[in-house]
């Protein structure tokens, strides 16, 4: 154990105010800048003190970007990314762990392996995946040589934005992780009282990883919240686009008007959401991750 001395409270305590610092000020200064009028946020050095413009800068943010739309198309793929996320990961997680088949550890191996493979790898065969959906079964089609025309283009929609990403290495490997400390006795027990593998799954399983969800479904929220590059490649249509999507319109480019204070503005909206959710279920997500370390 560590000995406390004042010397090594200090150097701690300066090292966390220099961390706090150093999150802090920047968001200081983007709250600043979108209090500002134009003029004011061009001066050099930039003034550190708000100014009375904050509420105009957020609704001219607000209708320019479309962020109604924007913030409900965000809303639905992070929420949708996460439900779909935890479902085929426990899914996985619980065939993996609870059920002897051929290859098993093999295919455990395969979809770990897949951490090394994040959807920048995979961008160009995936986008051929989702502008046709059917092509699989087009091919079937062509083999049994069958005169059929299939397409299922989900290019602009809802399911083209979520479905590509619900498949998790990470999360399947937290959740088999934890079926390993789940005691044996339990699914003995279910056994013998007649119980099927998905009853003992809700009634048993579901229920003792309730804290692990919560906690990994925050991490996944801001993962779908803050999609850049499938959304941007993907939708071609800005009603739907997403809330980052759209806070990268409102940069001011080299033709434009430096609008810095509506882009600060728009910025702070954008961060608003997580925030709130990391803020209201912060104890749920503490008391996930240590009882997942448990």
């Amino acid at each position: 154990m560590v000995e406390r001395t004042p010397i090594l409270n200090g150097i701690c305590h300066a090292l966390l105010l220099a961390g706090v610092a150093a999150v802090c000020v920047p968001l200081w200064l983007a709250f600043v800048a979108s209090s500002l009028t134009i003029e004011e946020v061009l001066q050099v050095p930039l003034p550190w003190l708000p100014g009375g413009e904050f509420l105009a800068n957020v609704g001219t943010a607000w209708s320019k970007a479309n962020f109604q739309r924007l913030f409900f198309n965000s809303f639905v793929v992070a929420v949708g990314i996460t439900v779909g996320k935890i479902a085929v990961s426990m899914l996985s997680a619980f065939a993996i762990t609870y059920f002897r088949f051929p290859f098993r550890m093999a295919a455990f191996w395969l979809i770990f392996v897949s951490l090394m493979l994040p959807i920048e790898v995979r961008i160009s065969p995936t986008y051929e995946a989702v502008a046709n959906a059917a092509l699989p079964l087009q091919w079937i089609a062509d083999l049994a040589h069958l005169d059929v025309h299939l397409e299922w283009n989900m290019v602009n929609t809802y399911p083209g934005l979520i479905l590509p990403l619900v498949a998790s290495a990470s999360a399947t490997f937290l959740f088999r992780q934890f079926f390993l400390t789940v005691p044996d006795e339990l699914c003995e027990a279910a056994r013998l009282d007649g119980a099927s593998p998905m009853h003992f799954f809700f009634t048993v399983l579901l229920p003792l990883s309730r804290s692990n969800m919560v906690a990994l479904a925050i991490i996944l929220f801001l993962y779908g919240w803050n999609q850049y590059l499938w959304p941007l490649l993907f939708t071609t249509e800005p009603e739907m686009g997403t809330a980052v999507i759209g806070l990268t319109h409102l940069i001011p480019k080299s033709d434009t008007q430096p609008a810095w204070n509506v882009a600060m503005a728009a910025a702070l909206l954008t961060m608003l959401p997580p925030v709130v959710v990391v803020v209201v279920l912060q104890r749920s997500f503490v008391k996930g991750l240590v009882d997942s370390s448990k």
